[in-house]
């Protein structure tokens, strides 16, 4: 199956049975910013389409963008929590043991960029999972950490979400 026919598929099952967007949202985000798991789910795409779906009237925006932010912050708190709990076994498989300079350097960025390098690092593509896999390993003190993964998230879930939700709106309306 193409990423075209995922994507497809995934919005005709939520234009058919909108109750099932919060859950599917959820798990999308989770799954995009844990470890490992974001460099096979495609979920970035899918769910820009849904929010062209909220867009056009089918979902609606509030909850799909609550579900989107809780399921991208718990995908990064279980990475950060493997880090944290097995940074040494962690670090020695892959990914990490392909860039064994990875953690010492993460401890440079997060000793300089403290929580603004967790939440800057959300925004940028296969870095979003490894971030917190990152701080974890490194020891990141977690009461940092999670005020800027929450954060992060919730603006994450806007700015991947609202440009189909209120774009699409707003271009028909400017087509009149």
């Amino acid at each position: 199956m193409s990423l075209d026919e995922i994507i497809r598929e995934t919005v005709e099952f939520l234009r058919a049975h909108e109750a099932w967007g919060v859950p599917i949202v959820l798990f999308l985000a989770f799954g995009e910013s844990l470890a490992v798991v974001s460099l096979l789910l495609p979920a970035t795409v899918i769910l820009w389409a849904i929010g062209a779906l909220i867009g056009a009237g089918g979902l609606n925006f509030w909850p799909i963008w609550l579900a989107a932010a809780i399921g991208a912050a718990l995908g990064d708190w279980l990475s950060y929590w493997l880090g944290y709990h097995f940074h040494e076994p962690i670090s020695r498989t892959w990914p990490l043991s392909r860039h064994p300079d990875l953690v010492p350097r993460a401890n440079e960025l997060f000793a300089k960029w403290g929580v603004f390098g967790v939440f800057i690092g959300r925004f940028f593509g296969p870095l979003r999972a490894i971030v917190p896999l990152a701080a974890g390993a490194s020891q990141m003190p977690r009461l940092p950490f999670q005020l800027a993964n929450w954060a992060s998230a919730f603006v994450w879930a806007t700015t991947t979400l609202a440009p189909g939700a209120f774009g699409i709106a707003w271009l028909k309306d400017w087509l009149g």
